[in-house]
């Protein structure tokens, strides 16, 4: 087991054919699995031209990420525009990539994407190791459900929802041979050593707690009976105070300040699923961006810069902490929250020594997603808003 990075973050299709170059000199042969992130100033179809210029066989999983990506040699971001690949290397492991269209039935795109990945890695009617989740957001429930209709719930899914720069749909997701604007596309991850994961977020839970009363999917409009802006506000001290009469966008103001759904608990300790608050409509309902169901018990929870910038290193050793795997690390991929990005953007440096720290002398790719994907230490995959997935392969 080998793996490698390689980056750009200038434009035009030779700045992509170099960075490929290098991951296949780094690798010293074509890699088994191949995962791309990219800021969307980046033109997917460019990136395929190279990969398969070189690598024509290889499964390619590639999603956009909000203005770049990170790697070991740090943030990958110039005027909005990154890229970065992540190379598996493999030989006795077995790796496939499917895609589909989402359309109205998520949890049937879901199926036939996993299909597809089992199919390429010659490997149907087995149980991987893991499934890695690239989706355009919106529906990561039903995806999720999908797959675990296929494979049980024992098997841990983890990834990240694509991004863009501006939150305005231009996201992108794609394969081996196909672009897409609203897919889902799957990997199943038969490695031939073992893998250590794990998804926490950087927040802590305050006394403040409701419970939810009337919500249709994603738009929350009653905590307690009470229209859900309002008790929001109050929770958060007026933090939304001027978007409560006419209603507007509030997805910047809170993202130190999200709500939780404890998932699961480590003895008497919960932990926690997050949901970031995005838009206050005008009859006061607040839209999210995870599926929320009526009796749902929820918290406000609470965050910081500092927390942020070191959670991301402290995941990383989680993982290893948690699967308690005696062997050293041969590579990550880690998904760390656009928003948090955001966030953090002045002291992102300071992440990345983190998790230089952490997993010293391992390659790593960090993609900035609009949704995150993780299975819980109690076995429970989610898809939240916020967190931080990290999935690591051992040598």
């Amino acid at each position: 087991m080998k793996t490698a990075t390689a980056w750009a973050s200038l434009p035009g299709f030779d700045a992509i054919k170099t960075a490929y170059q290098s991951l296949l000199k780094q690798l010293g042969a074509e890699p088994s699995y191949l995962v791309i992130s990219f800021s969307v100033h980046y033109d997917p179809a460019l990136i395929l031209k190279a990969v398969r210029e070189f690598s024509p066989n290889v499964p390619v999983q590639g999603a956009s990420s909000c203005l770049g990506a990170m790697t070991e040699d740090g943030f990958h971001s110039s005027e909005g525009r990154g890229l970065s690949f992540f190379g598996v290397l493999d030989p006795e492991g077995a790796y496939g990539v499917g895609a589909s269209v989402i359309g109205d039935n998520p949890q049937e795109a879901a199926k036939e994407a996993l299909r597809q990945a089992l199919a390429q890695a010659d490997c149907i009617g087995e149980v991987p190791a893991m499934i890695w989740l690239t989706a355009a957001p919106g529906c990561e429930e039903g995806l999720m459900q999908g797959i675990s209709e296929v494979i049980g719930e024992g098997v841990p899914i983890a990834g990240g929802s694509a991004a863009d720069n501006t939150v305005t749909g231009e996201w992108k997701q794609f394969t081996s041979d196909t672009v897409y604007e609203n897919a889902v596309v799957v990997a199943a991850l038969f490695p031939s050593t073992e893998i250590m994961f794990a998804f926490h977020s950087g927040y802590e839970p305050t006394e403040k707690k409701g419970k939810v009363t009337k919500v249709s999917g994603r738009v929350l409009s009653e905590i307690d009976h009470r229209p859900a802006a309002a008790v929001y506000n109050e929770w958060t001290l007026g933090l939304i105070s001027k978007e409560l009469p006419a209603g507007g966008n509030i997805l910047a103001a809170t993202s130190l300040h999200p709500l939780g759904r404890v998932a699961g608990h480590i003895g008497e300790i919960p932990y926690f699923q997050l949901t970031h608050p995005d838009t206050v409509l005008k009859d006061g309902s607040l839209t999210m961006f995870t599926d929320m169901a009526p009796g749902d018990e929820i918290v406000l929870m609470q965050g910081s810069v500092d927390s942020l910038v070191s959670r991301a290193a402290r995941v990383a050793s989680s993982a290893r902490e948690i699967q308690a795997v005696d062997q050293d690390v041969a590579g990550a991929l880690i998904i760390y929250c656009a928003g948090c990005m955001l966030t953090v953007k002045d002291k992102i440096d300071e992440v990345v020594n983190g998790l230089k720290e952490a997993l010293p002398g391992t390659p790593f790719m960090g993609s900035f997603t609009f949704g995150e994907q993780g299975c819980f230490v109690g076995g429970e995959n989610r898809h939240g808003n916020l967190m931080i997935s990290v999935l690591l392969f051992s040598q």
